[in-house]
């Protein structure tokens, strides 16, 4: 059964207006929403349980609507929306027509399932949700086994989040975690720290990753806190020949985690 809904002024829309306006919205209900036919698909393959499937008909494509449809389960809660409504509640323009909210995982790190040498990417205190969008699909690019967030100053199912990184929040095993709690669960799992800091650092390509492999970078204006410092079992440097002293961090995070898979035998 399809319910519809033609009002911007519905109690659900304004709860969907909320959900995807609000973090303290989407941690009380445990909730967020995915924007997109392929973001939509991502993370049911990945296991993310909708709740509610939104569509207008003036937008949607018919054959991806009913091909997502054929994938949901029949307690998921299906309503068609005018295109006012649909407006309202979308976080960008030119998107299909299509929207779900679905469950949030806990994304705890006991909960990561590693191979026996992982390689993983950490990154500390990324704030701009655009910045961690990139790194996620940085990190779905070279396939890591990981991704984790120290001491995440933004919440990851921010709408810019999923945006920028193009679904790969659902492509990718996400964890995250104060520092400390990082750095005790690689330290447990036996993964060498290695961390993008200049001081006392060698050149990156100079670094065997071949073992189990932790590589971490901080923000463009603070770098990493001290704790990394004493964890770290060596600090690595991108070697620079230009006047600045600092990258992007989706940027520098790719030239070293892509180095990592050169010497895993990454090919083409």
């Amino acid at each position: 059964m399809i319910k519809e809904i033609s009002s911007t002024q519905n109690p659900t829309v304004k709860q969907l207006v909320a959900l995807q306006e609000k973090s303290r919205i989407r941690r009380k209900t445990g909730e967020f929403l995915i924007e997109g036919v392929r973001e939509i698909n991502l993370a049911l393959d990945a296991g993310f349980q909708l709740t509610q499937l939104l569509f207008c008909s003036a937008i949607a494509n018919a054959e991806e609507l009913a091909a997502l449809q054929s994938k949901i389960s029949a307690e998921v809660t299906k309503i068609e929306v005018t295109e006012e409504v649909y407006k309202k509640i979308a976080y960008r323009s030119g998107t299909e027509g299509i929207i779900a909210s679905a469950k949030a995982k806990k994304n705890t790190l006991s909960a990561l399932d590693l191979p026996k040498n992982p390689l993983i990417m950490v990154a500390e205190a990324p704030e701009k949700p655009g910045n961690i969008g990139a790194l996620l699909r940085t990190a779905d690019a070279a396939g890591v086994d990981a991704f984790i967030l120290a001491n995440p100053r933004t919440d990851l199912y921010n709408p810019n989040i999923i945006r920028s990184s193009v679904g790969g929040l659902f492509t990718v095993p996400v964890a995250t975690g104060s520092t400390q709690e990082v750095i005790d669960f690689l330290k447990q799992k036996n993964i060498a720290i290695y961390t993008a800091i200049l001081q006392e650092a060698i050149p990156y390509e100079k670094q065997d990753f071949t073992t189990a492999s932790a590589l971490v970078v901080g923000t463009e204006a603070d770098g990493l806190s001290e704790a990394w410092r004493a964890a770290a079992k060596q600090n690595i440097i991108i070697p620079m020949q230009g006047r600045l002293d600092s990258m992007n961090v989706s940027v520098a995070a790719a030239i070293l985690i892509f180095e990592a898979r050169r010497q895993r035998g990454f090919t083409l």
